[in-house]
C-alpha cells in the first residue's frame, strides 16, 4: 500500500460488499497529538478520500469511514468500507 504501510482486510459481510481495513502503523500520526478541544477532529480523514478516489478510478463507488483512531485512544487505525455500486464506464468520446 502507499506510505509504506501494510493493511489487513477483515470482517467481510455475507455479500462481500462491506469490510474493515486495519493497520497498526500510520505515518500520518507519528508526531501528532490532538488537544482536548479538538478531540472530535478526524485528523486522518484524508485516508478515506484517498481510498475512495483510488477505487473510483477502477469504477467502484464506496463509502469509507474511520472506525478506530489511535489519536482517540484506540490501539490500531481501522477504516470501514462499503461498496455502493460498480459504476458503468463512461468514455469521453464517441466510437465511430
Amino acid at each position: 500500500m502507499f506510505l509504506g504501510i501494510t493493511a489487513k482486510i477483515s470482517q467481510w459481510n455475507d455479500d462481500e460488499t462491506e469490510c474493515r481495513m486495519s493497520f497498526h502503523e500510520n505515518p500520518l500520526i507519528d508526531f501528532v497529538e490532538l488537544p482536548e478541544k479538538l478531540q472530535n477532529l478526524s485528523y486522518c480523514n484524508i485516508m478515506c478520500g484517498v481510498i475512495r478516489g483510488a477505487l473510483e478510478q477502477i469504477s467502484m463507488r464506496v463509502e469509507v469511514a474511520i472506525e478506530k483512531d489511535p489519536l482517540k485512544g484506540d490501539q490500531a487505525f481501522e477504516l470501514s468500507m462499503k461498496l455502493i455500486e460498480y459504476a458503468a464506464e463512461e468514455y469521453p468520446f464517441k466510437d465511430d
